[in-house]
This record gives C-alpha cells, structure tokens and sequence, in this order.
C-alpha cells in the first residue's frame, strides 16, 4: 500500500484517504486523514501527526479519542506531539489524536450516525470494523486497514474512565505479550491489570495481528487533570526511547498488578453516594456507597464483597440501576 493523497487541502493541510509512513520523508508531517463521509457526502477528516526520524526504529502507533467523552486522553496524545515536535526519534511516531469526532461533537463516549435504524456504538467493541457494514463499521474499516494496520509495531490507545466515574493512571496489558506488559510498566502507572482482551476492542485486535499493544485510561471523562496528563505523557515517552528493547527489557512491576475486577453496580435507581477515595484498601463488608431517593431518605447501602483496593467509584450521584457505583482491583 502507499500514501494516497487526495489532492484536496484543508486549512493548508494535505487530505489523504491512506497512510503508509515508509513513503514519507525524514521529519514532521501533518495530514487529514478522510476516514468516511456523512449522510450529507461531506468529508470526515481525522488529525494525524507522522514523526520520522532519521535513525532505525520501529512503528509506533498512538490512539486517543475513540470514545468521544475522554478528554484526557486527547489531551495526552496533543500534548506528545507538541513535545516530539523538540525530540530527535527513532523509528516513526504516528499519533492519531482523535477517532470518534461524532461522539467527541455530541459529549458522548459512542459513535452517532444520522442512520435512524443505527443506535449510537461503543467503537470500541467493532475493531477491525467491517466495508460492507452499517456506518461504524465501516468507518473502522477504513481507519484500521488504510491507517493503522499498515503503519504499526507497537501501538498504545489512549482512554479514561466513562463521564460520571474516575480512574487513576491505569493500565490494561495482556500478561502474555512480554512487550505489552513492558510498555505498561514503563507508563509507571497507579494499576495493571491483565487483559487477555475481549473481542472488537482496538487493543485486542492490535495484539492478535502481532502489535503490541496496551490501553492506557487517564483519569476521568470530561475532566481536565492536567497531572494525569503528564504522567501519561512520560510514560508514553518512556516506551517511545525505549521501544527498541521492550522485548528484552527487565522492568520492576507497578504497586498494584492483578488479575481480577470487581464491579459493583446499582441495583436500583437513586442518587449515590461514594464512601471511599481512589486507591483505598477495603475489607469484605465495608460500606463503600450510600443510596438515596428524591426525599433523602436512604434507600439502599452497598458494602465491598471481598477486600480489594479501589480502582473506581462515581462522581455523578444519579445512578440508574446497572451503573457503575464503585470498581475493585484484587491484588
């Protein structure tokens, strides 16, 4: 495959309907990258940044933005690409900061199509996408086999939690690819979980096609943590100097690296009230959420099932029953 320019520009930035970093010239390059049209044929067009550098190395691919409420993790990859605008690197650096722009439009996590019979979609769950599918597919189609697949070695995918829940710095790694699971220590994240993937999510795809890869979440959706943000960005940075010996690399292990979540979701309707903070140790039994009606009065208490340390809990108190109210990490 080769880089195929359109011919069109866009506020003085090349449109290119596919990416093949090995046709680029040594340095700095920006594209549009034209990953589907809407129901009106207008374009849709991703950012993408190419970093290449005149030394070796392999193809690192960086993803944000595929749930369109994730802030932090666009602000993570923005703010890699104004650093490696300074760096010297090894090998190709290729950020896409941006994924799901009508999900990023509409404040949501999922991917909106103006088709009435297409509910809005998790992207997450479709990778690779299919050519011949409903709007979403096709769109990862495009992205994953013009854009991603071609341009990879090792890829990490930027997240955080859902709007209305929290995370720290955390990792998900597949225990079983080495490389993996030395990028996620490299990240020197607050957690690690091993993640032998589930089907249609990018870093599960990324893996079964040889590319290691890890799910970094920064934080929470829709909020601005600027401290979060900047430990991602040295641990991404970490594994871009060090990409060259992931394989071989002996790295201390983070604090907390487990195999088990435990989820703890509402049974009914009710504003809640999380008792813990981020990180703590519980024991089986403790009260970890208080529910409450429209008068106040208490309606339901939730207690930890089993001693784990907190890995999640909400900050929007209106829970339906299903939602999120606090996560465990056993480790």
């Amino acid at each position: 495959m080769t880089t195929q320019i359109t011919g069109d520009i866009v506020n003085n930035i090349a449109v290119i309907s596919a990416l093949n970093v090995d046709d680029l010239a040594i340095g700095q390059h920006q594209f549009w990258f034209k990953v589907a049209t809407n129901a009106l044929n207008q374009d849709q067009l991703l950012p993408v940044w190419v970093f290449k550098g005149q030394r070796a190395g392999k193809k690192v691919m960086i993803t944000a933005g595929i749930h369109g409420d994730e802030l932090n993790g666009i602000l993570t990859a923005q703010q890699l690409a104004r650093q490696l605008k300074d760096t010297e690197v090894c090998g190709c650096i290729t950020i896409i900061p941006a994924i799901n722009l009508s999900g990023i439009i509409h404040h949501h996590r999922d991917f909106h199509s103006a088709d009435q019979d297409l509910s809005s979609i998790n992207l997450n769950r479709y990778f690779p996408g299919n050519s011949t599918g409903n709007a979403a597919e096709r769109y990862l189609a495009q992205l994953w086999q013009q854009l991603l697949l071609p341009n990879a070695d090792i890829a990490v995918d930027l997240h955080t939690q859902t709007t209305g829940t929290c995370y720290p710095l955390y990792v998900f790694a597949d225990f079983r690819v080495e490389s993996a699971l030395a990028m996620a220590r490299l990240m020197t994240p607050d957690a690690i979980l091993n993640d032998p993937g589930d089907l249609g999510v990018l870093e599960t795809v990324w893996n079964a096609h040889g590319v290691s890869a890890i799910t970094v979440e920064v934080g929470s959706g829709k909020i601005t943590q600027p401290e979060l943000i900047d430990r991602a960005v040295t641990g991404v940075m970490k594994i871009i100097t060090n990409q060259q010996q992931l394989a071989t690399m002996t790295i201390e292990a983070c604090a907390i690296e487990a195999n088990t979540v435990t989820s703890i979701r509402a049974d009914i309707g009710g504003l809640t009230l999380a008792h813990v903070e981020m990180l703590a140790s519980v024991n089986e039994g403790d009260v970890i959420a208080t529910q409450y009606d429209l008068f106040g009065n208490e309606i339901k208490c939730y207690t930890a099932p089993s001693a784990g340390i907190v890995l999640s809990h909400n900050t929007d108190a209106l829970r339906e029953a299903g939602a999120l109210v606090v996560r465990l990490i056993h480790n």
